[in-house]
């Protein structure tokens, strides 16, 4: 079981000086439960190396067991500082893609052509394609074999407008993921602020906020295994 992790390489939230990248929780809880589901794991990044962190994920109110977790371990914070550029990835190399959120991917990720076709291409040969919370705006450039949008008709979340207002960003972003799912006419589905809330549709999981996580990791095993 080969699981490949996509890590935004974008560190800058818009023009307002502050930082932003991953989120960390939304790596460590998912890296850990394909690591001990006993999967190999690769990470890749646009830009490859070092992604940057959003430094707000580093805050002690954001620190859960997985985040400890990856604190005390070495051999994962190497794997994190060298990850693969993403234009070395093949799909074929790879039974699932996830995902990790942070505001980052909207403004690298959701643009990339590589990401895009990667994403087409593993769903096209029937393997999982998983995203949690901003990162299902990678979704946005991605189409069918027909050239219709990936999410048209698909049951799917990601982080809420309200969500967005509440940490005062929605005027930042490139673009908010909720409407932007809406208008590709995906069907959008949010649980309340904050909870978990996984939406699993065919071979695309994704999930709505960094408490979903572990969801949509689990969610994304459970479809490896049948």
């Amino acid at each position: 079981m080969k699981i490949l992790i996509v890590l935004t390489s974008h560190d800058t939230l818009g023009d307002t000086g502050r930082k932003t990248g991953f989120w960390l929780e939304e790596f460590a809880a998912p890296y850990y439960a394909f690591v001990d589901a006993g999967a190999k794991v690769t990470l890749a990044s646009p830009a490859g190396g070092q992604p940057p962190l959003d430094p707000k994920s580093d805050d002690p109110g954001a620190q859960t067991d997985d985040t400890r977790r990856f604190r005390q371990d070495a051999e994962a914070q190497r794997l994190l500082a060298s990850t693969r550029p993403l234009g070395e990835t093949q799909a074929a190399d790879y039974d699932a893609v996830f995902y990790p959120g942070g505001h980052g991917p909207l403004w690298d990720l959701a643009e990339d052509p590589k990401s895009v076709s990667l994403i087409e291409t593993m769903l096209a040969a029937g393997k999982p394609v998983a995203a949690v919370c901003h990162a299902p705006g990678v979704l946005r450039h991605a189409k069918t074999a027909d050239g219709n949008p990936l999410v048209q008709g698909r049951q799917v979340t990601g982080f809420s407008n309200a969500e967005e207002d509440a940490v005062q960003l929605s005027d930042v972003v490139p673009f908010l993921v909720e409407d932007e799912l809406k208008q590709l006419g995906g069907l959008y589905s949010s649980g309340p602020d904050w909870q978990p809330h996984v939406v699993g549709d065919g071979l695309l999981i994704t999930g709505q906020n960094p408490a979903s996580s572990v969801g949509v990791a689990e969610a994304l095993l459970e479809r490896l295994k049948n």
